[in-house]
C-alpha cells in the first residue's frame, strides 16, 4: 500500500490536469458538431471513453515502463499481426479496410492506431541497448528502420496514408534523438529529397497513369488531396472542395469567433467530418483566433511536461519512449491542423484529445500512462 501511494505522489498531476482540460474542451467541441447529425451523442460517448482513458493513464503509469520494454518484441510481433489480420478480414470505412468491429457493442478498434504505441516500444527497446552510444548504419540503424518499415506497408495498403506517415516521422525522430552520426542525416536526408524529387517528376510526367494504380489499389482519393495540394488551380472542385470551405469557415471566425454552436459552416454540413478530423474548423469558426490559441497553448503544455520528464530521466529507454510519444503528439497536431490552413495535404490523422475516436483517443491515454511511468519508475 506504501508502495502505491508512493508511486501515485510520483505522478506528474499537472498532466493529469491538462488531460481534464482536453476532456472538457473536446466534449463541447463535439457536442457542437454533432448536434442535428446522424451522430448526435457522440459527445456522450467521447466522454465516456475520456473518462476510461483516465483510469488506462493512471493505471499503465504504475506500471514499470522497463517491463513494457522487455515485452515489446512480442507486442511488436502482435501489432504486425492484428494490421495483417485487418488487411485481410477487417471492415471497410473511409474506404480503408483498417477497423475490427467489436460484435453486440458495435464499437470498432483500429490497430493501425495502437500500433503506433507498440512501435515506439519496440524502437526504444532496441535502441537502449547503445545507451547514448553513436549508431551504426547497418547494425542499428538499417534494423530499426525495418521494425518501422513491415507496419508501414500493411498500413499503407489498407490503405491509410496518415497513420503510415506517423510511423515514419517517429523513426525519424527517435533515430535522431537516439545519437545518429550526421554523415547518415547528410545520407538519408539526401536519399529522401532524391525520392521526392523523382516521384514529383513522375507525378507530372506520369499523372494519369499513376491515379489508375491508386484507383485499383483503392486509394485513388489519394490523387486527388495531392492535386488539391500541389495543383489547386488545376484540381477539380471536389479535390478543393473541404479545404476551400474549412479555410472559409476558419477565416469567418475572425479573433473571437461566431459563438458556440453559431459555426454556421459546422451547422450545414460544408464541411465533413467534423465531429473527428476537421474538428479544428469547428474551434476556428466558434471560437476565432483566441479559441485556436487557447487550444495550442494546451498543447504547449502537455508537451513542455513531457519533455521535461525526458531530459529528467536517467534511463535513455525511458527518454527514447518520451520522445517517440512527443514526436507522434507534434506531427499529428501540426498535420492536422495545417491540412486545413492549406499549407498541408489532407490526411485522415485526428487531432490528439480533441477529435472523436475511441481508438484514437484511448492510445493517445495509454501513451500518456507510458509517459508518466517513466516521471514514477
Amino acid at each position: 500500500m506504501t508502495l502505491l501511494v508512493d508511486k501515485l505522489k510520483r505522478i506528474d498531476w499537472a498532466v493529469i490536469v491538462i488531460l481534464a482540460l482536453f476532456m472538457a474542451a473536446s466534449t463541447l467541441i463535439i457536442y457542437s458538431a454533432v448536434q442535428g447529425t446522424r451522430f448526435e451523442g457522440a459527445h456522450m460517448r467521447h466522454l465516456v471513453f475520456f473518462g476510461a482513458g483516465f483510469f488506462v493513464t493512471v493505471g499503465m503509469s504504475l506500471i514499470n515502463y522497463r517491463f513494457l520494454l522487455k515485452l515489446s518484441p512480442y507486442l511488436y510481433v502482435l501489432a504486425v499481426a492484428s494490421l495483417v489480420a485487418v488487411y485481410f478480414y477487417g471492415a471497410v470505412i473511409n474506404n480503408a479496410r483498417g477497423w475490427f468491429i467489436i460484435p453486440y457493442i458495435d464499437q470498432s478498434v483500429q490497430p493501425a492506431e495502437f500500433a503506433k504505441l507498440l512501435i515506439i516500444l519496440a524502437v526504444a527497446y532496441y535502441l537502449a541497448r547503445r545507451d547514448g552510444e553513436p549508431l551504426r548504419l547497418f547494425r542499428d540503424i538499417i534494423p530499426v528502420m525495418l521494425i518501422v518499415f513491415i507496419p508501414f506497408f500493411w498500413v499503407v495498403i489498407q490503405p491509410d496514408l496518415g497513420n503510415a506517415i506517423i510511423y515514419l516521422v517517429i523513426l525519424i525522430g527517435m533515430l535522431w534523438i537516439a545519437n545518429m552520426r550526421y554523415v547518415h542525416v547528410l545520407l538519408f536526408s539526401g536519399l529522401a529529397a532524391g525520392a521526392v524529387f523523382g516521384a514529383l517528376q513522375l507525378l507530372d510526367k506520369y499523372h494519369d497513369t499513376i491515379e489508375a494504380i491508386l484507383g485499383k489499389i483503392g486509394a485513388g482519393h489519394w490523387m486527388g488531396r495531392i492535386d488539391a495540394f500541389l495543383y489547386p488551380e488545376q484540381a477539380s472542385t471536389n479535390a478543393t472542395w473541404q479545404v476551400d470551405n474549412s479555410l472559409r469557415a476558419i477565416g469567418s471566425g475572425s479573433l473571437f469567433g461566431e459563438g458556440f454552436m453559431q459555426g454556421t459552416s459546422v451547422q450545414t454540413g460544408r464541411v465533413p467530418y467534423t465531429y473527428s478530423d476537421s474538428i479544428f474548423v469547428v474551434v476556428g469558426e466558434e471560437f476565432g483566433f483566441a479559441g485556436a490559441s487557447a487550444l495550442l497553448l494546451l498543447y504547449f503544455l502537455l508537451i513542455f511536461r513531457l519533455i521535461l520528464i525526458s531530459i529528467q530521466s536517467k534511463d535513455p529507454g525511458g527518454a527514447y519512449i518520451i520522445i517517440g510519444i512527443v514526436t507522434m503528439f507534434v506531427f499529428q497536431i501540426f498535420q492536422n491542423i495545417g491540412m486545413f490552413l492549406g499549407i498541408l495535404p489532407l490526411t485522415g490523422i485526428t487531432l490528439p484529445f480533441v477529435s472523436y475516436g475511441g481508438s484514437s483517443l484511448m492510445i493517445n491515454m495509454l501513451s500518456i500512462g507510458v509517459a508518466l511511468s517513466v516521471r514514477v519508475h
